[in-house]
């Protein structure tokens, strides 16, 4: 697994989008791959966090019969968390703060998603 594309990736997201305060990548049970979070921030805790989130958001997009389920985002007091997710078995986690500009996120999202799925499939 290219970890160095993958952290490009993630940094590049971090760089272009105002607010990103923090990224996961993580495979669809919580294991984390890599990470570009702040030190206080536990990836794996993190992780399992966001399967859990992606699990029952994806099980919700399917009953309800919405489609395929993208991305979930947690609006909080003091910022946002939003799972992308990366195909059927990875799942992207962008953690931002209040200044977070959420249209942009998913627009930049979408293509950092494509190339991480890319690098994960080679």
């Amino acid at each position: 697994m290219d970890f160095e594309a993958l952290a490009g990736q993630l940094r590049e997201l971090r760089e272009n989008v105002a607010g990103v305060t923090g990224t996961v990548l993580a495979a669809v049970d919580g294991i984390p791959i890599i990470a570009d979070a702040d030190d206080h921030l536990d990836p794996a805790k993190i992780s399992a966090l966001a399967a859990a989130d992606l699990g029952i958001a994806r099980q919700a997009a399917e009953l309800t019969g919405k489609g395929t389920l993208a991305q979930t985002v947690v609006f909080g007091s003091e910022g946002y968390m939003a799972v992308h997710a990366v195909g059927r078995l990875a799942l992207m986690v962008v953690l931002g703060d209040k200044g977070l500009n959420v249209g942009r996120l998913l627009f930049e999202a979408r293509p950092v998603i494509e190339r991480i799925g890319a690098i994960l499939a080679a």
